[in-house]
């Protein structure tokens, strides 16, 4: 773009600006923003609070990067932090610079990062002051992190708080090399931040609110006295937990599929062919109409086991390395997530992973969508749903483990059965900490059967049952909603 042409549409997404030098509130675009508009026709009340502490924290040299899938509501997360900065009275709205970076160029934000400090230079006088950049979907422009690395290296950007989202962290971009390390700034404390889907205890939130929702626990704590004496005084209620869980696990997280969902039963058409589409352009673009729906199918029927991708491409008449490639893809844009397999806490070189999708709506893409597809069991969703919040909490306890592909991890009994999710290790400040291990039987009886795995291999451990709550053995009994909620 020209020159012109960027100065036009920084002026154009800033509107804050114009505000403040006509004297009018600096926060009633938000009223009539598009986006927020939307919003409203299934907005529940929920809101992601990835950037609270960016929000009511003082403006500073820090750098933070929010990544997760499509249609999670990371621009969303964006503007209602700019709307936050402008109605602080402590910041200038001028100093607050937002952009949508769709379809730059490599030169296009590069003029932009000078661009936007000069037609915000009026908040210099008498002496510089800090800007905060939003650069929405900025990891799609090439070469994004080597311009923003020399930015923030030789100009005043360095001093700057800077906030970029994407839906996708390529190896190549080398975020850490370029952006974190020694370049976050002195005051960053979450610097790669995850969107991910509405967990559980949020869709309660929303959906049950006449539900106690127990504080979170850390993975490692699963089975302390105090959670014992919560999950107890919760006995009474375990069936409407379920019922919660089983509308969770129909409707899944992403915001305006729950908004859909409570207000009318049922999430729409339109909803799911927009998730559809995202998955068909990010994983697949140029295959058949039914690729991509067969292959969420594939992958949903057999998340219990651990994936042949030999036997995967037989089905699908394609090379392992083609196929290998799309469930790569798929986990670079967070619609699913890798489940190797563990020995010791650590990845076995050679042996087959699992794979879980993120979100269980995903899973009943292709049955709504396509005549002739299975629908996903309870069980293997259950299962999967409970994964992927042991992941994001471990992610939490310990950053960046999540994009490094370091979080759960299935193990192998002596008898060759399996154990869903093995403990692993987290940090701690002295001496040993590991994730209490979880199996997730969603039974209504005969648990103690079920059991037998984790008290042979650990002694200890977690069954995510239906609705069965025992807590006074080794191996507790505890229904997976109850599970999830404590996750986080």
């Amino acid at each position: 773009m020209r020159d012109d042409e960027l100065r036009r549409l920084l002026s154009g997404q800033n509107p804050w600006w114009r505000a403040v030098a006509a004297g009018t509130d600096p926060t009633a675009w938000a009223r009539d923003h598009r986006l927020f508009r939307d919003r409203a026709d299934y907005d529940l009340g929920y809101r992601a609070d990835v950037f609270h502490d960016l929000a009511v924290g003082p403006v500073t040299d820090s750098l933070a990067v929010l990544t997760g899938p499509r249609r999670v509501g990371k621009s969303v997360a964006v503007l209602e932090l700019a709307e936050h900065l402008c109605s602080r009275g402590d910041v200038d709205p001028r100093r607050v610079i937002y952009l949508p970076c769709d379809g730059f160029t490599s030169r296009d934000l590069r003029r932009v990062l000078t661009l936007g400090r000069d037609l915000t230079r009026v908040v210099d006088t008498p002496s510089p002051e800090r800007r905060v950049w939003l650069l929405d979907e900025v990891t799609g422009v090439p070469g994004w992190t080597t311009v923003l690395k020399s930015a923030r290296d030789g100009t005043a950007f360095g001093d700057d708080t800077v906030v970029l989202t994407g839906s996708r962290l390529r190896r190549e971009d080398d975020v850490q090399g370029k952006l974190l390390a020694g370049r976050a700034g002195t005051r960053s404390r979450q610097r790669v931040r995850i969107l991910l889907p509405m967990s559980f205890r949020s869709f309660l939130a929303v959906s049950r609110p006449e539900l106690a929702v127990p504080d979170p626990s850390d993975p490692a704590d699963l089975q302390s006295h105090a959670v014992r004496e919560t999950l107890t005084k919760l006995a009474f209620d375990v069936d409407s937990y379920d019922l919660a869980w089983q509308e969770y696990l129909t409707c899944g997280g992403f915001p305006r599929a729950v908004g859909e969902y409570v207000r009318t039963g049922s999430v729409s058409e339109s909803f799911l062919r927009d998730l559809l589409s995202w998955i068909e352009r990010d994983v697949d673009p140029d295959a058949a109409p039914q690729s991509v729906p067969r292959l969420l199918e594939e992958i949903a029927r057999n998340m219990t086991s651990p994936l042949s991708i030999r036997s995967m491409a037989e089905v699908r008449s394609q090379s392992r390395t083609a196929l290998a490639s799309l469930l790569n893809r798929l986990v670079a844009t967070f619609g699913a997530l890798w489940v190797p397999r563990h020995e010791g806490g650590r990845p076995v070189d050679g042996a087959q992973s699992k794979i879980y999708l993120v979100d269980p709506l995903l899973a009943w893409l292709p049955t709504r969508l396509r005549a002739g597809l299975r629908e996903p069991e309870m069980t293997t969703l259950t299962e999967s749903a409970i994964g992927v919040a042991m992941a994001a909490a471990i992610d939490r306890v310990d950053e960046g483990r999540w994009l490094a592909g370091d979080t759960i991890g299935y193990v192998r009994t002596e008898s060759g059965n399996e154990i869903d999710l093995g403990p692993v290790a987290l940090p701690a400040a002295s001496g040993a900490r590991t994730t209490v291990p979880i199996e997730s039987k969603w039974v209504d009886d005969g648990w103690r059967s079920e059991a037998k795995g984790l008290d042979g291999k650990y002694k200890t451990g977690i069954l995510a049952t239906k609705s069965v709550l025992h807590v006074e053995r080794s191996v507790w009994a505890v229904p997976a909603p109850l599970v999830a909620v404590l996750l986080g």
